[in-house]
């Protein structure tokens, strides 16, 4: 059905290294070679996108609750799985109590965030 070849090409390893090499040097000098179009604005200004003082503040509260409120509720789902499967042992009831209260902290920071950036934006006078 198939036949083996009676006698295989034998290619020298300095032309198979060359061969090896000419196909990812002529794709980069093929990409160097074409001109890539640039197109420049005529004439106008350069306009920076920079945002005022009370939109910063507005992004950084809303940044800041949104951080604040996922990691009180890491701390919240930590409380439970801890409760859970404490089975009796006070240390891991304890260790509960404890992440159940930091959940609190988290979301009582995260409700009074706006309230602290306002202090914020009344010291700095935006």
């Amino acid at each position: 059905m198939f036949r083996t070849p009676q006698r295989t090409l034998r290619i020298p390893h300095v032309v198979r290294l060359a061969l090896r090499a000419a196909v990812p040097l002529g794709g980069v000098g093929l990409s160097l070679a074409v001109p890539a179009a640039a197109y420049a604005d005529p004439g106008g200004a350069v306009y920076l996108a920079a945002n005022s003082l009370p939109v910063v503040i507005a992004n950084l509260q809303a940044w800041v609750m949104g951080i604040l409120a996922a990691i009180a509720t890491l701390f919240l789902v930590l409380a439970g799985v801890y409760w859970v499967t404490a089975g009796g042992d006070p240390s891991q009831v304890e260790k509960a109590k404890l992440a159940l209260r930091n959940a609190l902290v988290g979301y009582g920071l995260a409700v009074l965030a706006p309230i602290l950036l306002q202090v914020v934006r009344g010291i700095v006078g935006g």
